[in-house]
């Protein structure tokens, strides 16, 4: 480079840089520059322009240094030079000086870099680099054009799929993959995703150049370049057949019946939700084998072969096409699109071709159920409980039958279905209210404790009755929020009611579904807290069969014992109805029981007379309450109180009201 050549040089491009840059007169002075980097303002400038620069930017340098870089005739590279700041602080850069002219007068153009910036893109640049390197050696991966034509592979691709460059490099990306219409829908799928500049990332089956097939996982990026045509996608794959392989194993184990090789109920239901959601439309028959125990015991010896072998071998020729599923031991479903008239065809298909055991054909008898989607039911649950509705009818008339959901059945199913869930929406917007049903004790005539009775009135399904809607809400778990809500609203009344000078207990419906919540004892406890009621207030209705689950269940009766002890009462509601145990009365805390309408309704009889006083004198015998529910007449009223029971319960005496009857009536 000559002299002349290098004083040529434009200086305002040079000082248009990120980076610190300057003019430096042979004075030693800064003619022009660009100082922001080091705190130096316009004015400050002003002021640098004036005193050499060995007192201010250089101040830490040599002056041999400075006056290397001011007689300098060619460009030069100075590293770690430390430049003093505004704030007297030094920072360590990189200088590029470079022999130049400035208004007609030879100068120094000065370029700084800061070290750490240098550092930082150095840095960068090597973890791109580590990075690339480690991706090659770490997995599979295939480089391809715009058009989707391979230009570059690594060893690790070429080992696992068998290829060589010379015959891999030009093949297409479609060429990876087995020719089959999943393999096709999924490198559609691909291909389009990366066309519209997105990353995608799956497992996905491909095949090696001897037609062997893997599995990878593999990660597919778009790579942009200056225009459309330059654009590249890099596939980056690890290889995971021995996982898949597992996977699949797992699966079979997990979703296969072992005896039939049909799937089960867990993959079944994968099953169809899949064809829910593709609407496809089928019947959902559900068979099951009438007396299958007895008939099992009788005939399970079939030459080697079982029972079950033997019926579904006949399934599998009947259904073909068909996909099958084994419920449980005797019980099983198909999945098909053929007619109602099919199906029930069946049943004389086993006739013809009857199960021997010897020379003694086995009497074999089906109840089944069809239920179509999405004509009938439109979920995996809801075909299920509509199918076993079915059979349940079938078997009440006798079995040996495949029909399909009764117009009846079908709306109470339907019925069933929305009562589910417009509770769950009465439940969140606190659309039940409670009615109080006074007992009246005989001694007194006065009102000494009300029982709390739940009751919806939807302004879409209208009035849900208590024997609809308790049923429901324990199948579905919601009795628990039922119970907290009615729990809450009881305290509240007792509480207005004891404000008003009324000592009136609270009688609530348990089940033990709630009880089996380890935390329910703490939860009844915590509410009569918050609430401020007293716990001798609050009175708990348990039926027979509750008591006897919870003799055998010793948390049940823990959380009872807990609850007594704080003062609430357990009440025995149904006495009677149950299965004939009277060891739960002394193993539960029981203070009450409440004899059931039954007897009452029954009380013209001299045989439920004496049957109803009895158990009166059974409850006296044990120091309990006596409630009798279900009162209609004075007669029955009087006969009680003959007797000697404590407290009646009915309609002669108040149907369930409000809290404000209540009041006016206390």
């Amino acid at each position: 480079m000559t002299k002349e050549q290098i004083y040529s040089t434009d200086i305002e491009p040079l000082l248009v840089t990120p980076f610190p840059s300057f003019i430096l007169l042979p004075t030693g002075t800064i003619a022009k520059g660009n100082l922001d980097h080091f705190d130096y303002s316009t004015l400050d400038m002003e002021r640098l322009n004036k005193q050499p620069i060995a007192h201010t930017l250089f101040s830490e340098i040599g002056n041999d240094t400075i006056e290397s870089i001011l007689s300098s005739t060619v460009p030069q590279y100075l590293q770690d030079v430390a430049i003093t700041t505004k704030q007297q602080t030094t920072t360590l850069v990189t200088l590029y000086t470079k022999p130049t002219t400035f208004e007609g007068t030879e100068a120094i153009y000065v370029l700084c870099i800061p070290n750490d910036d240098i550092r930082s893109l150095n840095a960068e640049q090597q973890q791109l680099t580590d990075l690339k390197n480690g991706i090659h050696q770490s997995f599979m991966t295939v480089t391809l054009d715009s058009d989707g034509f391979i230009i570059q592979t690594n060893q690790q691709f070429l080992r696992t799929s068998h290829w060589t460059p010379k015959r891999v490099i030009g093949k297409t990306f479609w060429q990876l993959f087995p020719i089959s219409s999943d393999s096709e829908k999924v490198t559609q799928t691909i291909w389009k995703t990366l066309q519209n500049g997105h990353i995608w990332q799956g497992d996905v089956q491909k095949i090696t150049k001897d037609e062997q097939l893997y599995w990878v996982h593999l990660t597919a990026i778009p790579l942009f370049g200056t225009t459309p045509e330059r654009n590249q996608y890099v596939l980056i794959e690890r290889d995971i057949t021995k996982d898949k392989t597992v996977q699949f194993q797992l699966e079979k184990i997990a979703y296969i019946d072992p005896e039939t090789g049909m799937i089960n109920v867990h993959r079944l239901a994968q099953v169809i939700t899949s064809m829910i959601e593709e609407q496809r439309h089928f019947s959902f028959v559900y068979l099951s084998i009438d007396k299958f125990y007895t008939i099992k015991d009788l005939h399970d010896d079939l030459a080697g072969t079982s029972l079950v072998m033997e019926f579904t071998k006949r399934m599998k020729m009947y259904f073909q096409d068909s996909t099958m599923a084994r419920i449980n031991e005797n019980e099983f479903v198909v999945i098909t699109p053929l007619p109602e008239w099919f199906t029930q065809g069946f049943l004389t298909y086993l006739q013809q071709n009857p199960i021997y055991n010897g020379n003694v054909a086995v009497p074999l008898s089906l109840s089944g159920g069809i239920t179509r989607f999405p004509e009938d039911q439109t979920t995996f649950s809801q075909l299920m409980k509509a199918s076993l509705a079915t059979i349940t009818s079938v078997r009440e008339a006798g079995g040996d039958s495949i029909l399909s959901l009764s117009k009846s059945s079908h709306a109470a199913l339907n019925r069933k279905s929305v009562v589910e869930k417009r509770l769950l929406l009465a439940l969140d917007q606190k659309n039940l209210h409670v009615l109080y049903q006074p007992q009246l004790d005989v001694k007194t005539g006065k009102i000494t404790a009300v029982e709390a009775l739940v009751r919806w009135d939807d302004e879409e399904i209208g009035t849900v009755s208590p024997d609809e809607l308790i049923p429901i809400a324990e199948e579905t778990g919601l009795i628990n929020n039922i119970g907290s809500f009615m729990l809450e609203r009881a305290c509240e009344q007792a509480v207005a009611w004891k404000n008003a000078g009324h000592q009136i207990k609270v009688s609530i419906n348990s089940s033990v579904r709630e009880f089996r919540d380890k935390n329910m004892a703490k939860s009844i406890l915590e509410t009569l807290d918050r609430t401020g009621c007293p716990a001798d207030l609050l009175q708990i209705e348990i039926t027979e069969k509750f008591a006897l689950e919870a003799e055998a269940e010793t948390g049940i009766i823990k959380q009872m014992r807990i609850l007594e002890n704080e003062g609430i009462l357990f009440s025995l509601d149904d006495f009677g109805t149950g299965y004939g145990s009277f060891r739960y009365m002394q193993l539960l805390p029981i203070s009450t029981v409440k004899i059931d309408q039954t007897f009452i309704r029954a009380l013209k009889s001299e045989k439920t007379q004496q049957l109803v006083n009895g158990m009166v004198q059974l409850g006296k015998s044990m120091n309990l309450t006596v409630v009798a529910e279900g009162v209609e007449t004075k007669d029955q009223q009087e006969l009680l109180t003959k007797f000697g029971c404590d407290v009646v319960q009915g309609y002669f005496i108040s149907k369930p009201v409000t809290n404000d009857e209540i009041t006016s009536q206390i």
